[in-house]
């Protein structure tokens, strides 16, 4: 089983910069309180300098979006439409303690974060153009199909997991109290983002390790090195840490 991003990905987003981690043996009774209040005040300090939208990952993402044919400002980013709701609220919903551990770590770096429960992904994952053939379900239960040409995250049964890039994820493999095996994938564009997204990666390693006592696999990506595999005996061609 790999991830990776097509080829017609890379030539449209050429400043894209991918980082992948793999992780298994999560339990949903982790107590991470404590972590997500520190990333928590890292996000408000961002925010009393100015909102979501002023913030350069924000930005790239709202500049994709549009090169994408949508509007901006209904179809936000993962991590906006966090950021936006913090701001609102003051507080995210919790939902499973790795989940709200990627939320608070996405809307401190402003960078969308997905985590998919593996269990429910078939074959291989990509992010790719849809067809229009593909299946997407809702949180809610419902069926979709993906425009064609909508970016996805597609696996090789047809099954969407995330509609719009980084927009929505689906129900289907989204984390539940049973999940053990997660691949989590977060994407950046804006100028710094290799740091950034590199930084985010180890960030994510060292709270797993630390709250699930969890070696991991993860790796940055680049067209160079534009596959992530996740067996245990495969290679990981890209960038790759041990944790």
């Amino acid at each position: 089983m790999y991830f990776r991003h097509s080829s017609e990905m890379w030539s449209e987003f050429p400043e894209l910069v991918p980082g992948v981690l793999f992780a298994e043996g999560v339990t949903a009774d982790a107590i991470v309180a404590d972590r997500i209040a520190g990333y928590h005040t890292v996000a408000a300090e961002r925010l009393a300098q100015g909102t979501e939208g002023e913030m350069p990952e924000i930005q790239a993402w709202r500049r994709a979006f549009s090169k994408m044919g949508m509007k901006p400002t209904q179809y936000r980013c993962a991590s906006e439409a966090l950021l936006r709701r913090f701001r609102q609220e003051g507080s995210l919903p919790q939902l499973h303690p790795l989940v709200d551990l990627c939320n608070a770590i996405s809307i401190a770096f402003a960078i969308p974060v997905a985590v998919f429960d593996l269990e429910n992904v078939s074959g291989d994952l990509e992010v790719r153009h849809a067809h229009g053939s593909e299946s997407y379900l809702t949180f809610s239960g419902e069926a979709e199909h993906p425009e064609p040409r909508e970016v996805i995250f597609a696996d090789t049964a047809g099954q969407a997991h995330a509609r719009r890039w980084t927009n929505r994820q689906s129900g289907l493999s989204a984390v539940r109290k049973e999940t053990r095996s997660v691949l989590i994938v977060a994407e950046a564009l804006h100028s710094s983002a290799s740091s950034d997204v590199s930084r985010l990666i180890d960030v994510l390693a060292a709270e797993l390790a630390s709250v699930w006592l969890l070696q991991t696999r993860r790796g940055v990506l680049s067209p160079s090195a534009p596959r992530f595999d996740l067996s245990a005996d495969g290679n990981v061609e890209a960038r790759q840490h041990r944790g």
